[in-house]
């Protein structure tokens, strides 16, 4: 009896054992995922899921066919445009653009972030047809022609085309503050398919 009752034991004690420590692995789980994560380690983990390396320079745009980016209109609307544009409760700032800078352009943004660029001037885009869908946003009209990562909206109804390019993932700040300048800058016109 004395064999039986130590199996017994030996075997519920196991038991317990086993039991235990399954609650004990379930309560680390539960634990780890209510509690708040170490600050040092989150930092750590944002900075290496960043794929960018800051921006230390002025912004490098790329040459695009813009035959009326030296006109008085492109010139007025550049000057016009504001030193930082509002997204999302935040200010991004106007940044310098690297030489040779192309006439009618300017771009906004962060250290980290692809920028905001606008070009003033540039040539009528092929994808402005008679059944273009348009937006309309402070009474200018927009052509929106999305991209991998980024959309360029096109004012299509003002004496000249002005092209705003936005990353994904902004607010609708800068469109909305663009949209303002342009529509007391440039005077309206009806839309030239």
């Amino acid at each position: 009896m004395s064999t039986q009752t130590a199996a017994g034991l030996s075997r519920t004690a196991v038991t317990t054992a086993a039991v235990l420590a399954g609650l004990l692995v379930v309560g680390v789980v539960v634990v780890r995922l209510l509690l708040p994560d170490d600050p040092e380690r989150v930092a750590v983990n944002q900075a290496s899921q960043t794929t960018q390396a800051p921006r230390t320079g002025p912004v490098g745009l790329v040459p695009v066919d813009a035959p009326d980016s030296a006109s008085t209109e492109c010139a007025g609307l550049t000057s016009a445009l504001p030193d930082v544009l509002p997204n999302n409760g935040k200010t991004l700032p106007r940044l310098p653009i690297a030489d040779p800078a192309p006439v009618g352009a300017a771009a906004w943004g962060d250290q980290v972030g692809d920028p905001v660029v606008l070009r003033c001037g540039l040539g009528k885009p092929p994808e402005l047809t008679n059944t273009a869908a348009l937006r309309e946003v402070s009474k200018v009209r927009w052509l929106v022609i999305e991209g991998d990562g980024a959309a360029t909206w096109f004012a299509v109804d003002r004496p000249v085309y002005v092209a705003l390019t936005l990353p994904a993932g902004l607010g609708t700040g800068p469109l909305q503050t663009v949209s303002e300048v342009v529509g007391q800058r440039l005077v309206a016109q009806e839309v030239r398919p």
